[in-house]
């Protein structure tokens, strides 16, 4: 008599991990893969997971805006922001 005989069948328990996937470049976010080149970030808009190559740019190219926001919820946003100074009286 085997003590794991009335563990059950494990075959049906071991589920395969489905990655998530950018929305934007459409590749998984795999951990050992995006770690240790730039990783990922959620975008404040749509509350989805992306590369941080996807996020949209900053004031400079290098850094990305704050708040974080992927390049199609950027390029659908109204470009022309009014800023508090710029009020006319």
């Amino acid at each position: 008599m085997s003590i794991r005989m009335a563990g059950g069948d494990w075959e049906p328990l071991l589920l395969s991990i489905e990655p998530r996937r950018c929305k934007i470049c459409q590749q998984g976010l795999y951990r050992d893969q995006t770690l240790f080149r730039g990783g990922w970030s959620r975008c404040t808009v749509c509350d989805e997971f992306v590369h941080y190559s996807c996020l949209a740019s900053g004031r400079f190219k290098f850094l990305k805006r704050r708040p974080r926001v992927c390049k199609r919820c950027a390029s659908s946003e109204p470009s022309s922001t009014p800023k508090p100074g710029d009020q006319a009286a």
